[in-house]
Protein backbone atom coordinates (compact mmCIF):
# COMPACT_ATOMS: atom_id res chain seq x y z
CA UNK A 1 0.00 0.00 0.00
CA UNK A 2 2.85 2.63 0.87
CA UNK A 3 4.31 1.75 -2.76
CA UNK A 4 1.16 2.20 -4.48
CA UNK A 5 0.51 5.61 -3.05
CA UNK A 6 4.34 6.78 -2.78
CA UNK A 7 3.97 5.82 -7.02
CA UNK A 8 1.06 7.74 -7.32
CA UNK A 9 2.11 10.91 -5.21
CA UNK A 10 5.24 10.44 -7.77
CA UNK A 11 3.20 11.18 -11.09
CA UNK A 12 4.52 14.21 -12.86
CA UNK A 13 2.91 17.65 -11.77
CA UNK A 14 2.49 21.02 -12.43
CA UNK A 15 4.89 23.61 -11.07
CA UNK A 16 2.98 25.68 -8.56
CA UNK A 17 3.87 30.36 -9.17
CA UNK A 18 6.61 30.92 -6.51
CA UNK A 19 5.55 34.35 -4.86
CA UNK A 20 7.42 36.29 -7.32
CA UNK A 21 4.90 35.52 -9.77
CA UNK A 22 2.01 36.95 -8.09
CA UNK A 23 0.89 40.78 -8.43
CA UNK A 24 -1.31 42.18 -6.23
CA UNK A 25 -3.09 45.45 -5.26
CA UNK A 26 -4.12 45.59 -8.92
CA UNK A 27 -6.88 47.85 -8.32
CA UNK A 28 -10.53 47.19 -10.32
CA UNK A 29 -13.93 48.57 -10.76
CA UNK A 30 -16.56 47.90 -13.21
CA UNK A 31 -20.43 48.11 -13.66
CA UNK A 32 -22.71 45.92 -15.51
CA UNK A 33 -26.22 44.88 -15.92
CA UNK A 34 -25.61 41.99 -12.84
CA UNK A 35 -23.31 41.99 -9.65
CA UNK A 36 -21.67 38.78 -11.19
CA UNK A 37 -21.53 40.05 -14.44
CA UNK A 38 -19.59 43.07 -13.16
CA UNK A 39 -17.22 40.64 -10.89
CA UNK A 40 -16.54 38.85 -14.34
CA UNK A 41 -15.49 42.37 -16.08
CA UNK A 42 -13.89 43.94 -13.20
CA UNK A 43 -11.09 40.51 -13.00
CA UNK A 44 -11.29 40.63 -16.87
CA UNK A 45 -10.22 44.77 -16.50
CA UNK A 46 -7.43 43.50 -13.73
CA UNK A 47 -5.30 40.93 -16.21
CA UNK A 48 -3.48 42.89 -18.52
CA UNK A 49 -2.45 45.21 -15.82
CA UNK A 50 -1.39 42.29 -14.06
CA UNK A 51 0.52 41.39 -16.82
CA UNK A 52 2.71 44.49 -17.30
CA UNK A 53 3.20 45.27 -14.05
CA UNK A 54 5.19 41.16 -13.94
CA UNK A 55 6.36 41.56 -16.99
CA UNK A 56 8.57 44.53 -15.96
CA UNK A 57 9.15 42.86 -12.71
CA UNK A 58 11.06 39.39 -14.42
CA UNK A 59 12.57 41.02 -17.45
CA UNK A 60 15.30 43.39 -17.80
CA UNK A 61 14.64 46.86 -18.89
CA UNK A 62 16.55 46.50 -21.75
CA UNK A 63 13.93 44.53 -22.74
CA UNK A 64 10.27 46.16 -21.95
CA UNK A 65 10.17 47.72 -25.50
CA UNK A 66 9.33 43.16 -26.08
CA UNK A 67 6.58 43.18 -23.49
CA UNK A 68 3.80 40.93 -25.46
CA UNK A 69 0.27 42.06 -25.89
CA UNK A 70 -1.56 39.08 -24.49
CA UNK A 71 -5.72 38.88 -25.37
CA UNK A 72 -7.72 37.91 -22.51
CA UNK A 73 -8.00 34.11 -23.46
CA UNK A 74 -3.95 34.35 -23.64
CA UNK A 75 -3.78 35.53 -20.57
CA UNK A 76 -6.51 33.68 -18.83
CA UNK A 77 -4.07 30.75 -20.24
CA UNK A 78 -0.86 31.68 -18.23
CA UNK A 79 -3.22 32.75 -15.05
CA UNK A 80 -3.38 30.43 -12.10
CA UNK A 81 -5.74 31.60 -9.73
CA UNK A 82 -6.17 34.90 -8.48
CA UNK A 83 -7.57 36.72 -5.16
CA UNK A 84 -9.69 39.74 -4.18
CA UNK A 85 -9.68 42.08 -1.18
CA UNK A 86 -11.62 44.83 0.29
CA UNK A 87 -14.34 44.06 -1.93
CA UNK A 88 -17.63 46.13 -2.52
CA UNK A 89 -20.84 44.95 -4.49
CA UNK A 90 -23.94 46.88 -5.41
CA UNK A 91 -26.46 44.92 -8.23
CA UNK A 92 -24.60 46.74 -11.07
CA UNK A 93 -20.71 47.29 -9.63
CA UNK A 94 -18.00 45.74 -8.27
CA UNK A 95 -14.99 47.03 -6.73
CA UNK A 96 -12.03 45.15 -5.36
CA UNK A 97 -7.85 44.89 -5.09
CA UNK A 98 -7.28 41.50 -7.12
CA UNK A 99 -4.23 39.50 -6.51
CA UNK A 100 -3.20 37.44 -9.95
CA UNK A 101 -1.03 34.11 -10.11
CA UNK A 102 0.31 33.44 -12.73
CA UNK A 103 1.95 30.01 -14.27
CA UNK A 104 5.63 29.37 -14.35
CA UNK A 105 5.31 27.28 -17.50
CA UNK A 106 2.51 29.98 -19.11
CA UNK A 107 4.93 33.16 -18.25
CA UNK A 108 7.96 30.59 -19.70
CA UNK A 109 6.51 29.78 -23.14
CA UNK A 110 5.35 33.32 -23.75
CA UNK A 111 8.38 35.30 -22.93
CA UNK A 112 10.72 32.69 -24.95
CA UNK A 113 8.04 33.73 -28.13
CA UNK A 114 9.99 36.89 -27.62
CA UNK A 115 13.29 35.95 -26.70
CA UNK A 116 12.84 37.10 -22.83
CA UNK A 117 14.66 35.20 -20.29
CA UNK A 118 13.11 35.67 -16.60
CA UNK A 119 14.22 36.33 -13.10
CA UNK A 120 12.64 32.93 -11.41
CA UNK A 121 13.81 33.19 -7.93
CA UNK A 122 12.17 35.26 -5.53
CA UNK A 123 14.99 38.36 -4.72
CA UNK A 124 15.96 38.50 -0.72
CA UNK A 125 17.20 41.22 1.05
CA UNK A 126 20.51 42.92 0.30
CA UNK A 127 22.69 45.51 2.30
CA UNK A 128 22.99 48.90 0.40
CA UNK A 129 26.27 51.09 1.31
CA UNK A 130 26.10 54.65 -0.21
CA UNK A 131 29.90 56.26 -0.73
CA UNK A 132 29.90 59.75 -1.56
CA UNK A 133 33.19 59.31 -1.42
CA UNK A 134 32.97 57.60 1.50
CA UNK A 135 29.88 56.25 3.87
CA UNK A 136 27.84 58.47 5.81
CA UNK A 137 24.47 57.86 7.51
CA UNK A 138 23.34 61.50 7.38
CA UNK A 139 24.87 62.60 3.77
CA UNK A 140 22.17 63.74 0.97
CA UNK A 141 23.06 60.60 -0.82
CA UNK A 142 21.95 58.14 1.48
CA UNK A 143 18.67 60.00 2.15
CA UNK A 144 18.25 59.39 -0.80
CA UNK A 145 18.16 55.68 -0.50
CA UNK A 146 16.16 56.46 3.01
CA UNK A 147 12.23 56.50 3.85
CA UNK A 148 9.54 54.71 2.54
CA UNK A 149 10.39 55.59 -1.17
CA UNK A 150 11.31 52.60 -2.74
CA UNK A 151 9.25 49.87 -0.33
CA UNK A 152 8.34 48.36 -3.37
CA UNK A 153 11.59 47.76 -5.22
CA UNK A 154 11.96 44.32 -7.00
CA UNK A 155 14.85 44.04 -4.58
CA UNK A 156 14.23 44.85 -0.93
CA UNK A 157 17.32 46.46 0.54
CA UNK A 158 18.34 47.97 3.89
CA UNK A 159 20.67 50.72 4.90
CA UNK A 160 23.48 50.04 7.49
CA UNK A 161 22.19 52.98 9.55
CA UNK A 162 24.16 54.88 11.79
CA UNK A 163 26.97 52.98 12.26
CA UNK A 164 30.05 53.89 11.42
CA UNK A 165 31.88 52.40 7.89
CA UNK A 166 35.57 53.48 7.61
CA UNK A 167 36.53 50.95 4.91
CA UNK A 168 37.97 52.67 1.16
CA UNK A 169 35.25 51.67 -1.60
CA UNK A 170 38.23 50.14 -4.12
CA UNK A 171 38.88 48.01 -0.78
CA UNK A 172 35.94 46.92 1.20
CA UNK A 173 35.21 43.06 0.64
CA UNK A 174 32.37 40.82 1.78
CA UNK A 175 34.47 40.15 5.26
CA UNK A 176 33.92 44.34 5.68
CA UNK A 177 30.19 44.29 5.58
CA UNK A 178 29.56 41.25 6.69
CA UNK A 179 28.79 41.97 10.18
CA UNK A 180 26.23 44.67 8.66
CA UNK A 181 24.84 42.37 6.65
CA UNK A 182 23.94 39.57 9.38
CA UNK A 183 21.92 42.12 11.42
CA UNK A 184 19.32 41.97 8.20
CA UNK A 185 20.09 38.53 7.19
CA UNK A 186 21.21 39.26 3.91
CA UNK A 187 23.69 37.38 2.16
CA UNK A 188 24.96 39.91 -0.21
CA UNK A 189 25.86 43.79 -0.24
CA UNK A 190 25.93 46.38 -3.25
CA UNK A 191 28.10 49.13 -2.62
CA UNK A 192 27.10 52.18 -4.37
CA UNK A 193 29.79 55.60 -5.16
CA UNK A 194 28.41 58.73 -6.52
CA UNK A 195 31.36 60.67 -7.94
CA UNK A 196 30.72 64.24 -9.65
CA UNK A 197 32.71 64.40 -12.40
CA UNK A 198 31.41 67.52 -14.72
CA UNK A 199 28.03 67.50 -16.15
CA UNK A 200 27.54 64.28 -15.13
CA UNK A 201 27.49 61.99 -11.82
CA UNK A 202 29.32 58.75 -12.53
CA UNK A 203 27.78 55.92 -10.24
CA UNK A 204 29.56 52.70 -9.46
CA UNK A 205 27.90 49.47 -8.29
CA UNK A 206 30.64 46.71 -6.60
CA UNK A 207 28.51 43.82 -5.54
CA UNK A 208 29.90 41.21 -2.72
CA UNK A 209 28.47 38.02 -1.49
CA UNK A 210 29.46 35.33 0.54
CA UNK A 211 31.45 32.80 -1.30
CA UNK A 212 31.22 34.76 -4.08
CA UNK A 213 33.79 36.99 -6.04
CA UNK A 214 33.15 41.11 -6.21
CA UNK A 215 31.27 42.17 -9.32
CA UNK A 216 31.75 46.19 -10.18
CA UNK A 217 29.70 48.10 -13.49
CA UNK A 218 29.31 51.95 -13.76
CA UNK A 219 27.18 54.40 -15.47
CA UNK A 220 26.38 57.92 -15.80
CA UNK A 221 23.65 60.26 -15.15
CA UNK A 222 23.44 63.86 -16.33
CA UNK A 223 23.67 66.99 -13.49
CA UNK A 224 20.51 68.17 -12.91
CA UNK A 225 19.65 71.80 -12.49
CA UNK A 226 17.40 71.61 -9.87
CA UNK A 227 21.24 70.95 -7.47
CA UNK A 228 22.94 68.06 -5.95
CA UNK A 229 19.58 66.74 -4.06
CA UNK A 230 17.74 66.32 -7.40
CA UNK A 231 20.72 64.78 -8.97
CA UNK A 232 21.25 62.22 -5.99
CA UNK A 233 17.29 61.74 -6.54
CA UNK A 234 17.62 60.84 -10.24
CA UNK A 235 20.71 58.65 -9.80
CA UNK A 236 18.77 56.76 -6.79
CA UNK A 237 16.26 56.01 -9.17
CA UNK A 238 18.52 55.17 -11.67
CA UNK A 239 20.65 52.98 -9.20
CA UNK A 240 17.82 50.83 -7.94
CA UNK A 241 16.77 49.76 -11.59
CA UNK A 242 20.48 49.05 -12.09
CA UNK A 243 20.30 46.77 -9.21
CA UNK A 244 17.20 45.30 -10.26
CA UNK A 245 18.75 44.43 -13.03
CA UNK A 246 21.93 43.17 -11.99
CA UNK A 247 19.18 40.69 -9.98
CA UNK A 248 17.61 39.64 -13.06
CA UNK A 249 20.80 38.87 -14.91
CA UNK A 250 21.87 36.85 -11.93
CA UNK A 251 18.88 34.79 -11.95
CA UNK A 252 17.51 34.60 -14.86
CA UNK A 253 17.13 31.11 -16.21
CA UNK A 254 17.60 30.78 -19.96
CA UNK A 255 14.80 29.12 -21.57
CA UNK A 256 16.19 27.96 -24.38
CA UNK A 257 18.97 25.95 -22.37
CA UNK A 258 17.05 22.69 -20.75
CA UNK A 259 17.91 19.98 -18.78
CA UNK A 260 17.54 17.12 -16.70
CA UNK A 261 19.45 15.49 -13.64
CA UNK A 262 18.84 12.51 -11.35
CA UNK A 263 19.36 13.19 -7.94
CA UNK A 264 18.66 10.47 -4.94
CA UNK A 265 15.99 11.37 -2.05
CA UNK A 266 15.70 9.89 0.93
CA UNK A 267 11.99 9.44 2.07
CA UNK A 268 11.05 8.51 5.52
CA UNK A 269 7.19 8.77 4.97
CA UNK A 270 4.23 9.76 3.05
CA UNK A 271 3.88 12.78 4.77
CA UNK A 272 7.53 13.74 4.56
CA UNK A 273 7.38 13.19 0.73
CA UNK A 274 4.64 15.01 0.47
CA UNK A 275 6.30 18.34 2.38
CA UNK A 276 8.96 17.73 -0.32
CA UNK A 277 6.89 17.81 -2.97
CA UNK A 278 5.26 20.79 -2.24
CA UNK A 279 8.66 22.31 -2.03
CA UNK A 280 9.78 21.45 -5.76
CA UNK A 281 6.18 22.71 -6.75
CA UNK A 282 6.51 26.46 -5.64
CA UNK A 283 10.20 26.01 -7.55
CA UNK A 284 9.53 27.64 -11.09
CA UNK A 285 12.23 26.36 -13.32
CA UNK A 286 11.20 22.98 -12.38
CA UNK A 287 9.26 21.89 -15.71
CA UNK A 288 8.64 18.33 -14.24
CA UNK A 289 9.99 15.19 -11.96
CA UNK A 290 9.49 11.60 -12.37
CA UNK A 291 10.51 8.35 -10.63
CA UNK A 292 13.07 6.20 -12.10
CA UNK A 293 13.69 3.57 -9.00
CA UNK A 294 11.94 3.00 -5.37
CA UNK A 295 13.04 1.18 -2.32
CA UNK A 296 11.66 1.29 1.23
CA UNK A 297 12.45 4.77 2.34
CA UNK A 298 14.64 5.97 -0.46
CA UNK A 299 13.85 6.94 -4.30
CA UNK A 300 15.68 8.33 -7.48
CA UNK A 301 14.28 10.98 -9.11
CA UNK A 302 14.69 12.47 -12.54
CA UNK A 303 14.21 16.63 -12.61
CA UNK A 304 13.36 18.52 -15.69
CA UNK A 305 14.28 21.88 -15.46
CA UNK A 306 14.87 25.47 -17.22
CA UNK A 307 18.28 27.09 -16.98
CA UNK A 308 21.72 25.99 -15.33
CA UNK A 309 21.97 23.63 -12.52
CA UNK A 310 23.29 26.29 -10.33
CA UNK A 311 20.01 28.33 -10.96
CA UNK A 312 17.90 24.93 -10.23
CA UNK A 313 19.94 25.29 -6.70
CA UNK A 314 19.27 28.91 -6.27
CA UNK A 315 15.92 28.54 -7.02
CA UNK A 316 15.48 25.36 -4.55
CA UNK A 317 17.58 26.16 -2.02
CA UNK A 318 14.87 29.44 -1.95
CA UNK A 319 12.38 27.17 -1.18
CA UNK A 320 14.33 25.09 1.57
CA UNK A 321 15.30 22.84 -0.69
CA UNK A 322 19.07 21.71 -0.81
CA UNK A 323 20.49 20.03 -3.98
CA UNK A 324 23.95 19.07 -3.82
CA UNK A 325 26.22 17.38 -6.04
CA UNK A 326 29.10 14.43 -4.35
CA UNK A 327 30.83 13.77 -7.53
CA UNK A 328 28.54 12.82 -10.23
CA UNK A 329 25.48 12.23 -8.51
CA UNK A 330 23.10 14.37 -7.18
CA UNK A 331 21.18 14.45 -3.59
CA UNK A 332 18.00 15.98 -2.83
CA UNK A 333 17.02 16.96 0.15
CA UNK A 334 14.37 19.40 2.17
CA UNK A 335 13.65 19.92 6.54
CA UNK A 336 12.85 16.94 8.02
CA UNK A 337 14.99 14.44 5.59
CA UNK A 338 16.83 11.83 7.67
Amino acid sequence: MFFLAFALACAAFPASADDVLTVGGIHVDASAQSASAAQLTAVAQGRPKAWSVLYRRLAKQQDWAKEPRLDDAALQRIIRTFTAKNEKRSTTRYVADVSYTFSPEGVSKVLAGVGVNFAQTQPKRILLVPFAPNYSHSSMWTAAFSGTRYATSAVPFSLPGADSFDVPFDSVNWIDVEPFAARIRAGEAVLVQASPNGKTMTITLKRVGQGELPFKTSFDVPMLPGGAAATYSSAADATVKAIEDMWKNHTAADFTSQGRLTADVRIASLAQWASLQAQMQAVPNVAGVSVQAMDIGEARITIAYLGSPDQLKDAMAQQGLTLVRNGGEWSLSGAGTP
